[in-house]
């Protein structure tokens, strides 16, 4: 007990003591798990959520029975809450330094700064090749002699092998980031944020791709009317003509004159040629000339590669992973650990093997489980909430855990739940992955209690419109009353 309270409970009655101290220490128990407590049954009879349509479970780290569990056996769809498995997987498995390599082949002579021959990258599957570290890449060719290339830019990318998929499948906008497909070379996410601003002549917008892409052909038909900054993306329309080759974007419609500078993502050409089309414009940059065009290759069996970069190890990946639920690099994890762990190429089947596999081993029953691809951007992902707890709760014991609670988002501090619980008393009090998707709200980590006490958390909720709010208000109200335990 505080010492502000020790000192009002000595100063009471005998009968008066008994009676403040029970009506304290009722916040910080729960006799009936399958009961709900008043903050969460508040928004859930606020909002009429019929009772099959979430579940909630909660535990003290260290104990068998939970303090919360209402439909707990019950699969629902987490949303991007399953990143937790592969992540935690990938950890264990392939340890916290794990590095994904990236290899350069040079295909024939080298003199006087020509490179006469082709050029090949193979990828591994480097789920953070940021154009930051690809242009490290290109400036450590012309330190080591190179110039001008007079065959093409070959890409070998068998280290997965992935089946034809519709990046528009989900939610029919396969131009958007969040929808890009994975690929053992993948460059910076394969996506482009154009900058918009208004022109200096006060009628015309004008346009910046970063990164700049040879190749890549913009369509600027937007004018600028005046009007404060504000409004769906801006006024901004984007059309793609060619879905097959994503080589061209129109913008069109009327960009407000209050908008200084306006930033909007979108994933365009293919893995190919997108690779070539930033090669191309950073190696021009560098003074460099290729002669060919992209092609796709294999790299040779035999001899040493030129030049092997290395990506920035796991522990820092899965905390990019889970912070910022980052949907592509999941699913390079997926892959990699199904490349790792059985014979490459990786595939998706593979790396749910791997998985399932892994949760075996720890005596957890994943009959009612249902990976997908592991990011959560699926409608078929299932998991039971209890399930989720007890995975939570093997991190906490193994030597790892501080990496992997770290890559867990802060309420009220970082990552997706930055603006969760802000300015209320469990921010800063929790680790948690966030998960959303259209009609799916849901949260799963680990709460520290004002007891001092820890406790894993897991909430989800499926409902038409779960997504809109009061999804997100269920998941409050449970983090905010496990931390009052």
């Amino acid at each position: 007990m505080a010492p502000l309270l020790q000192e009002i409970v000595l100063k009471l009655p005998v009968v008066s003591k008994t009676i403040f101290i029970i009506v304290i220490a009722l916040p910080y128990s729960w006799a009936n798990a399958a009961e709900l407590p008043p903050p969460v049954d508040f928004v859930i009879k606020g909002h009429r959520i019929p009772s099959d349509a979430y579940s909630l479970y909660v535990r003290e780290i260290g104990r068998q029975d939970p303090v919360l569990a209402v439909n707990p056996d019950t699969p629902f769809n987490p949303a991007s809450v399953i990143k937790i498995i592969p992540t935690l997987a990938a950890l264990e498995l392939l340890g916290p330094a794990y590095r994904w390599k990236t290899e350069v082949y040079t295909l024939g002579n080298i003199s006087n700064g020509v490179l006469h021959g082709d050029l090949l990258f193979k990828g591994y599957g480097d789920p953070h090749l940021v154009i930051e570290d690809f242009r490290k890449i290109l400036e450590e060719l012309r330190r080591r002699g190179i110039r001008d290339i007079t065959g093409d830019l070959l890409i070998d990318a068998s280290w997965f092998s992935i089946a034809y998929e519709d990046p528009g499948a989900f939610d029919n906008d396969p131009y958007r980031t969040y929808n890009v497909l994975p690929n053992a070379f993948l460059v910076n996410f394969k996506a482009v944020y154009f900058h918009f601003y208004p022109g200096p002549d006060g009628r015309n917008v004008m346009v910046h791709p970063e990164p700049e892409l040879a190749g890549l052909k913009i369509d600027n038909r937007l004018r600028l009317r005046k009007r404060y900054c504000g409004g769906f993306q801006r006024g901004v329309a984007v059309t793609v003509p060619d879905s097959k080759a994503a080589d061209q974007v129109i913008f069109s419609g009327r960009f407000p004159s209050g908008c200084s500078h306006y930033i909007l993502s979108r994933s365009l050409l293919t893995h190919e040629t997108y690779a070539y089309g930033a090669f191309k414009s950073i190696w021009r940059q560098l003074g460099g000339t290729i002669a060919g065009q992209v092609r796709t290759a294999a790299a040779p069996v035999t001899g040493k590669p030129f030049l092997v970069h290395h990506s920035k190890p796991l522990s820092d990946i899965i905390r990019l992973i889970n912070k910022f639920s980052n949907n592509v690099m999941t699913r390079q994890l997926l892959l990699t650990l199904g490349a790792e762990l059985h014979e490459p190429p990786g595939t998706v089947g593979k790396g749910v093997r791997a998985i399932e596999d892994y949760l075996t081993g720890l005596g957890l029953d994943t009959q009612a489980l249902n990976i997908d691809n592991g990011s959560g951007l699926s409608r078929d992902a299932r998991i039971p909430a209890k399930l989720l707890a007890d995975i939570l709760e093997h991190a906490w014991t193994i030597p790892y855990r501080p990496e992997f609670i770290s890559s867990l988002a802060i309420t009220g501090v970082d990552g997706t739940a930055k603006y969760r619980l802000r300015h209320k008393a469990a921010s800063g009090y929790a680790h948690v992955k966030t998960g959303s998707i259209d009609d799916v709200s849901a949260v799963a980590g680990y709460v520290h209690g004002r007891s001092g006490r820890e406790y894993v958390v897991a909430g989800m909720m499926n409902r038409k419109l779960a997504h809109k709010g009061h999804g997100k208000e269920l998941m409050n109200a449970l983090v905010a009353w496990a931390h009052n335990l």
